[in-house]
């Protein structure tokens, strides 16, 4: 599963599946493709790798027709080849593209086999279209071949799968129609004028349309030239509202924002949604979202080390805590840098993590590279950016899908990090002590996480009144406990990297070890003070630094009551489980941070002496 592109237009569909398919690339795949009808004829191109490879397989063999659908494949069932890449076709019939996974494809892939039908490749997707195509033959050995054909034989179909599926069908059979379907899986209708177009993002049908229609849960579109007929998941025809998108074919620019970070950090609740789209049925993860032989890998593992710099490193050092706290699986976190030079032990049933967002982290690929001739026998990458060199040295692969990401300083690519470490938390957990009522409520809450995310957001305003304290500042003081320390490193590393203020985090207990020495009235403590277990301990820390003159700011559970106090602003911060509240009072430091650089007019989205790839030692 990755990414679907389609269209029936009066002009060459070819060229505006491709750029979709360029679109799409960086959600990660192994192999892409396309399907154009041409008379009565499917001609079918794939290859594997870049789309670019599949581009250049077009240009020495060329295609053309008014009806296509194409597909970038991440292998889930089957390795990546050439014959297990989209679309799949029965027969030289019907053609199909597929994004999900059909559970029940083994049972199903036994019954066509008995009744005479031969397999090409090793996915599950293949069933779909042999199913169509013997829902075909029924339709027309019944009553004679219908006009709507197709339609009905993937009503048929679709009443036997089991699991989630966003669909592209087409058949030669009925050259002026593309049919269309989802359940727990995107897909989106874009409108055109005399044409139509299917994508799973907007972002793949920018360049022809920006009205789009998105399909809802067990929707079924039939699509031609002229007419578009939606059905519900009762059979019933229904209308769904055209909604005229606000992006353009320039999806980098900055739009109404002043710079690319603060766009960026507000498009958090989309990118986190994405990274968890079409990676659950009925609330379970999806273990195969990691990888085509993930569940065997896992199953084999005993224990986690994480390999990652800077804002990388950081989730790292959050996703420590919950491997331990919520499933109990023995896990290390070492900045990559580090762990190649200091000759470490590792265990073979290690699975090896490596976070970055580029992929290309030199560090850390040469610490995925020490691993591996350690003897380090698993790996794992969570990576936004597909044929990476990280996301080819990797056995399993988690893309975070946040989008391009321009600004220097890293703000949804951290917290989509986040969000698919908690993913492999619970993929992991299953193995060890994560019951099955914490897995459910982990992920009731990530998806809740989005609109938490919105919420938050809301506080953008008074954040940006209180950034101004710290026009004349020169070091700030970050502090946090437990899991949220990470969270208190990830804002002082964000208020130094763009506002070039020095500023240092430590854990909370470690105050009177040292740190208290330098509180006075110019040095700002801000302080991550979520409502758990450790919140107690953490206020404390915060009266040491009060009691000193210290001034304190304090992202706080808006459940709890503060006392007053001259030295201490509140900043209230919508309540979450305790499970996800890292990665919900990341926000504010963000925008403190953004919000202190305006104010000090630092160049916020490139920061001196700093890069987005980090691609040399």
């Amino acid at each position: 599963m990755c990414g679907i592109v389609g269209g029936i237009a009066q002009r060459n569909i070819v060229p505006i599946l491709l750029e979709g398919l360029k679109r799409l690339e960086y959600r990660g795949y192994d192999s892409a493709g396309m399907a154009v009808i041409n008379g009565n004829t499917i001609y079918r191109k794939r290859e594997l790798g870049k789309v670019k490879g599949l581009e250049e397989l077009l240009q020495t063999d060329p295609v053309s027709g008014n009806l296509g659908i194409a597909h970038t494949r991440w292998a889930t069932h089957g390795k990546p080849s050439t014959a297990n890449a989209h679309p799949h076709i029965c027969r030289e019939q019907v053609a199909v593209v597929h994004n999900g996974i059909i559970e029940n494809h083994e049972k199903l892939r036994s019954e066509l086999i008995e009744s005479g039908y031969e397999f090409t490749s090793e996915t599950d997707t293949e069933v779909i279209v042999h199913e169509i195509y013997r829902a075909l033959e029924t339709l027309r050995l019944g009553s004679g071949l219908a006009a709507d054909g197709l339609l009905n034989a993937v009503k048929l179909t679709i009443k036997k799968l089991e699991g989630a599926y966003a669909l592209g069908i087409i058949s030669a059979t009925e050259p002026g129609t593309l049919v269309a379907c989802r359940k727990g899986s995107p897909l989106v209708i874009g409108v055109g004028i005399g044409e139509y177009f299917i994508a799973s993002d907007v972002a793949a049908l920018l360049p022809v349309t920006q009205r789009f229609i998105f399909l809802q849960e067990g929707d079924i579109a039939s699509i031609s030239i002229n007419e578009l007929v939606i059905y519900d998941a009762n059979d019933n025809v229904v209308s769904r509202p055209i909604t005229e998108s606000q992006l353009t074919a320039d999806s980098v620019d900055k739009g109404v924002y002043r710079h690319y970070m603060l766009k960026e950090i507000y498009e958090q609740p989309f990118a986190i949604s994405q990274a968890l789209e079409g990676r659950f049925i009925n609330n379970r993860l999806l273990e195969s979202s990691f990888g085509h032989n993930a569940t065997e890998v896992f199953d084999n593992i005993k224990s986690v080390q994480i390999l990652a710099c800077g804002t990388s490193y950081h989730a790292g050092l959050v996703a420590r805590y919950w491997f331990e706290r919520l499933a109990r699986v023995p896990c290390n976190i070492e900045v990559a840098s580090e762990f190649r030079y200091r000759n470490p032990v590792l265990a073979a049933d290690t699975l090896i993590v490596t976070i970055s967002q580029s992929g290309e982290t030199a560090d850390t690929l040469a610490a995925l590279q020490e691993a591996k001739k350690l003897g380090a026998k698993y790996s794992l990458a969570i990576c936004n950016v597909p044929e990476s060199s990280l996301v080819r040295e990797s056995d399993l692969v988690l893309m975070t899908r946040a989008g391009p990401e321009i600004g220097v300083a890293s703000t949804k690519a951290f917290t989509t990090q986040l969000t698919a470490l908690m993913l492999l938390v619970i993929a992991v957990g299953r193995r060890f002590q994560l019951s099955e009522a914490m897995e459910q409520k982990i992920s009731s809450a990530l998806f809740r996480l989005p609109g938490n995310i919105e919420k938050v957001l809301q506080l953008d305003e008074e954040i940006k009144a209180l950034a101004e304290q710290f026009s004349e500042k020169q070091h700030a003081l970050f502090l946090g406990r437990g899991s949220h320390y990470p969270i208190a490193m990830e804002g002082a590393l964000k208020l130094k990297e763009i506002s070039y203020i020095h500023a240092e985090a430590y854990p909370a207990g470690e105050l009177k070890h040292g740190p208290l020495a330098l509180i006075d009235a110019d040095m700002p403590v801000i302080t991550v003070a979520p409502n758990n277990s450790l919140l107690e301990k953490l206020k404390s820390n915060m009266q040491e630094v009060s009691a000193r003159g210290g001034q304190l700011i304090v992202f706080m559970d808006e459940t709890l009551v503060s006392a007053d106090d001259a030295n201490v602003q509140i900043v209230k911060v919508p309540q979450v489980e305790n499970e996800i509240s890292p990665i919900v009072y990341t926000i504010p430091l963000q925008l403190l941070a953004y919000h202190v650089a305006v104010l000090k007019g630092t160049d916020v989205d490139q920061p001196r002496n700093l890069a987005k790839s980090v691609t040399v030692e």
